[in-house]
């Protein structure tokens, strides 16, 4: 088995609601709310749950691109939560990020050349020749030419833009890359090509991917664990096929049937959840998912479930399963 690459103990992230006539912090926003997974080297290990429900802000924090409120994230068995400035920027190189939208991460007054060349600039390779020979490399990888390397963003579609970004965060030859929803903003079609992109290149460079999306066809092509995410909090993690194939939680049950099939004449029973996701800045006591859950129980209402494993390989935080993995009632 391979080793543990990234560990993520109890992450949170709150941002503070201001008010009165001194601007006092009034209450939180718990956008993620004690958070705690693994990622096994060479993996692909899925975020996936409803807008909102913070994936994106999960990864972010991980990379300290936003300052986690509290918690341990290790990477390759060093806590990188106390790292210091130049401390975290030596690391960086092993840990890039893939954004949603190719368009608003790419500057558009620069050339496709010139932004790629940066990340090695920051990191101390002062040889031009050199970065613009890997960046030639890093184009043709992603299966662009090496004169588009001239080329402003404007000149390229979305999928292209996509490539462009996912060439940039390989500069370095990373170990970790957070692809934050990577394929949401392109066409089906360019989608399916990005993907399978993204494989080869894992193959090819041995890469660990944290993959986060609200697509549940797409988090089920391409990873090999699942975790699923509800107001700031892991609900349920497990094994790809097995989550889909018996999914535990109540919330993931109903996710997971709202996903189109397709097969037009399978039948499956759609879950219809009641009432609306509640608001993070004013949590529900005890478990979070228990005004919409057909399920819950006196004990759901007043005590937040602990995220324990259910069964081998499965976690979940739901007071109606024991260790043994059966519902309580």
């Amino acid at each position: 088995m391979n080793k543990t690459l990234l560990e993520v103990k109890d992450l949170t992230k709150y941002y503070p609601i201001r008010g009165g006539l001194f601007q006092r912090n009034k209450q939180y926003v718990k956008a993620v709310d004690g958070v705690t997974f693994s990622i096994r080297e060479g993996e692909t290990f899925g975020l996936v749950g409803e807008s909102g429900c913070g994936k994106s802000t999960t990864g972010r924090s991980i990379l300290r691109l936003i300052e986690p409120t509290s918690g341990k994230v290790y990477f390759d068995g060093r806590e990188i939560t106390k790292l210091n400035h130049q401390e975290l920027r030596n690391i960086r190189k092993d840990m890039q990020i893939i954004f949603q939208d190719p368009y608003a991460s790419l500057n558009p007054r620069m050339t496709i050349g010139k932004m790629m060349e940066e990340p090695m600039i920051v990191h101390g390779i002062s040889d031009k020749s050199l970065r613009r020979q890997k960046v030639r490399e890093m184009l043709e990888v992603v299966g662009l030419n090496a004169e588009h390397g001239d080329r402003y963003p404007h000149e390229f579609s979305g999928g292209q833009r996509q490539r462009v970004g996912i060439a940039r965060a390989l500069m370095h030859q990373p170990k970790l890359i957070v692809a934050d929803e990577p394929v949401s903003a392109l066409d089906v079609s360019v989608q399916s090509q990005v993907l399978n992109l993204l494989q080869d290149l894992q193959e090819t460079f041995r890469l660990t991917y944290l993959f986060i999306s609200h697509d549940l066809s797409v988090v089920r092509y391409i990873c090999d664990r699942i975790g699923v995410m509800y107001l700031g909090r892991m609900v349920e993690l497990g094994e790809r096929d097995a989550l889909y194939d018996r999914p535990l939680h109540p919330y993931t049950q109903a996710l997971l049937s709202a996903a189109p099939i397709p097969d037009p004449e399978a039948l499956r029973e759609r879950i219809v959840l009641q009432g609306d996701v509640p608001n993070p800045a004013n949590p529900p006591v005890g478990c979070a998912f228990h005004p919409r859950c057909p399920y819950a129980v006196e004990t759901c209402r007043t005590t937040r479930p602990a995220f324990r494993e259910a069964e081998s390989g499965r976690f979940v935080a739901c007071h109606l399963y024991e260790t043994g993995g059966e519902p309580v009632a």
